[in-house]
């Protein structure tokens, strides 16, 4: 927040104030709807496909206040179809699925855990750690570039709404680009 109060030259609460302003962030793919959408990118998009998906923990000023970030990254297009992020994993996810309703996924490659065990088809779903290697490695690079998703660190949240935020835009920047 100050880097970017510094660099613009305005009050770092100006800063914190607009990212406030900003938390409701799109958190289905933007690339994913609308007419002005490239027809090779759309084509992709409509034809079913597979996805990886996998859940992140960190925390908002204690760890008695856990965040999860849930997203479904594409395995055709690299781009990331949706994501939530949430503190009832139950709860949040089965909204996470309902964004997910928008895209024809005929394949998930999840990890074992019960939240998608539970809620996903069986006839759907791969359970395997090898098919998730480059959702995991997704992970790293969320986890590399913001800091608050790291777990040992000095870098946190003290709102939720900030916290949430800052995932989402950085998400929306980076991870709904096609490849």
């Amino acid at each position: 927040m100050r880097d970017t109060a510094r660099v613009l030259g305005i009050n770092k609460n100006t800063v914190i104030a607009e990212l406030k302003k900003s938390a409701e962030v799109c958190t289905i793919n933007p690339y994913c709807q609308g007419p002005e959408l490239d027809v090779e990118i759309r084509h992709e998009l409509d034809a079913s496909s597979e996805v990886e998906m996998d859940e992140q923990w960190s925390y908002v000023g204690s760890k008695d206040n856990p965040r999860w970030l849930w997203y479904a990254w594409d395995r055709i297009t690299g781009m990331v179809r949706a994501f939530v992020c949430g503190r009832r994993p139950d709860e949040v996810f089965k909204a996470w699925l309902g964004k997910l309703d928008h895209f024809n996924i005929h394949r998930y490659y999840t990890d074992d855990w019960q939240s998608y065990r539970t809620y996903l088809p069986s006839d759907k779903r791969v359970i395997s750690k090898g098919e998730t290697q480059r959702i995991e490695n997704k992970n790293l690079t969320l986890r590399t570039r913001i800091k608050r998703l790291t777990r040992k660190t000095i870098c946190f949240s003290k709102s939720e709404a900030l916290h949430d935020g800052v995932i989402g835009m950085f998400i929306n920047k980076h991870c709904f680009q096609p490849l």
